[in-house]
């Protein structure tokens, strides 16, 4: 254990004596959590409005008003014509018009025509959605109780009532940091020994192979535990992300991920000869199916059965599902055992298969 100490402290001193090695780890992860807390959003905020209101009466009047105050719209003009609306689209001045008809108030059949700059068709779709809630929502008003009175859904969002983007990135944010992270760093500092020929050396220490891959793994285990610190404190103050279940089965479920990224390290390591190589290897083979097949920025359900089935080999999917019901939902670990289960089973596929094929002699 003293021999499998030192060659822990002679790790961290390699670390530490990297500033890039030291940036990446410790600074790109708060860079990434604010980016797409802030940054990269679905939420759309203060979007500039027009109004054609051919009824002009009170009740128009105030439901404008209401469209007005809600924090996703912006009255920008009240029209005259069709036409105006029409041009002010063309010149990418307002991306919704709320239309009311003549004698809103009075019609029993009246309907509210909602124009949509559809050229994003996403963002044609939230904004009517806002547009349609805010009106709904105005009917049970008592100062709109003169409007026509149809069947009125009750709706009630769970877990994230208000509707923010962080709720879902944060999780897949995680994700993405701690398999780039551990497994990028893990992969390039094997590597590294072999490019510098510095393996050799290690591999006739006393110390047997598996004890030398571990001693390189756990300095990125440590720091990966400071990573996922740092972020859970700026999703919970700063991004005012709750944690509602247990801290401890988050970080259980967390331990359990970053050690299938370090075999994933372990694993490119035993692929790539030079450092270039390594990180090539961890960008295009780990950061592009996070991104893309973990559900992290676009539903896995909505996807064709062959990448719904590619999916499931990313072990990002299972940790972001996990994350989200224990820190979002408020689940326990018993909830997600089934994730937990398969990214134990990815963790042993992957270190028989690393040991496998580690070589021992250069």
């Amino acid at each position: 254990m003293k021999q499998f100490a030192s060659f822990i402290r002679k790790e961290f001193y390699h670390i530490f004596r990297d500033i890039r090695t030291m940036l990446i780890m410790l600074v790109m992860p708060i860079i990434l959590i604010i980016l797409f807390g802030y940054a990269i959003t679905t939420e759309i905020k203060s979007v500039p409005f027009a109004v054609l209101d051919r009824s002009r009466d009170e009740v128009t009047t105030r439901l404008t008003d209401r469209i007005g105050a809600s924090e996703y719209f912006n009255l920008y003009k009240l029209l005259d014509s069709e036409e105006e609306a029409q041009d002010l689209f063309r010149q990418g001045k307002v991306r919704l018009v709320v239309v009311f008809p003549p004698q809103y108030a009075s019609s029993p059949d009246a309907a509210i025509q909602l124009l949509a700059d559809a050229t994003d068709p996403n963002e044609a779709t939230q904004l009517t959605g806002y547009a349609t809630a805010i009106i709904t929502a105005a009917k049970t008003d008592a100062i709109v109780q003169t409007m026509p009175i149809g069947i009125i859904p009750v709706v009630h969002l769970l877990y994230n009532p208000l509707m923010k983007g962080a709720y879902n990135f944060v999780p897949g944010v995680m994700g993405l940091i701690l398999i780039l992270i551990c497994a990028m760093m893990t992969s390039v500092g094997i590597v590294r020994e072999k490019e510098m020929g510095t393996m050799e050396i290690l591999l006739v220490s006393p110390m047997k192979p598996v004890y030398i891959i571990l001693a390189k793994a756990v300095p990125y285990l440590l720091l990966s535990m400071v990573n996922i610190t740092t972020i859970l404190l700026l999703s919970y103050f700063l991004l005012e992300v709750p944690i509602m279940g247990s801290l401890f089965s988050l970080v259980m479920v967390t331990v359990l991920y970053i050690i299938v990224s370090l075999c994933l390290g372990l694993l490119i390591s035993t692929v790539a000869d030079t450092q270039q190589a390594a990180m090539l290897i961890s960008g295009m083979a780990l950061m592009l199916p996070v991104m893309l097949l973990s559900g992290m920025m676009f539903p896995i359900e909505n996807m064709p059965k062959l990448l719904q089935w590619l999916s499931n080999i990313v072990p990002a999917k299972w940790y972001i599902i996990a994350v989200k019901d224990i820190m979002i939902k408020g689940l326990s670990i018993t909830s997600v055992l089934k994730e937990t289960g398969i990214l134990i089973l990815m963790a042993f596929v992957l270190i028989a298969i690393s040991v496998k094929r580690f070589k021992i002699r250069l």
